[in-house]
């Protein structure tokens, strides 16, 4: 019986942390459509995860929505899925604590230097090319 109650606790430890994530996850799926309507969450893939939001062009989006902040581990995750997805560029995007879903633009948005600079240089490009 005892076994029974800890497995029952676990369980339901885990659905609401689901919960957790589906929620952050579909708060800002919608904060996205306004940009890009065709984005939407991903279905989980299990080893071969490709990112929790599909529709952002080029992109690979990581959802997390946790207590703690582990941003090393999840860079590396969503890495993982970047690759996964053959997409060429990836983004962390971490729910702060004690900001709730109807403010998702104030979330933070989290890369490797190497690809800010990146995308910056593209924009760069884009620009002169435009003026010419």
């Amino acid at each position: 019986m005892r076994d029974y109650v800890f497995a029952c606790e676990v369980a339901n430890q885990m659905s609401k942390a689901k919960q957790k994530g589906t929620l952050a996850e579909t708060a800002l799926a919608d904060h996205l459509k306004q940009t890009w309507p065709l984005v939407e969450r991903r279905a989980l893939n299990g080893a071969n995860d490709k990112g929790d939001i599909a529709g952002v062009p080029g992109f690979v989006v990581e959802v997390k929505n946790h207590r703690s902040y582990r941003i090393a581990e999840w860079l590396k995750e969503t890495e993982e899925e970047r690759v996964n997805a053959g997409e060429p560029n990836s983004i962390l995007v971490v729910k702060p604590n004690r900001v709730g879903t109807s403010k998702v633009g104030s979330w933070w948005a989290v890369l490797e230097v190497d690809q800010i600079v990146s995308l910056i240089s593209e924009l760069e490009r884009l620009r002169a090319s435009s003026i010419k």
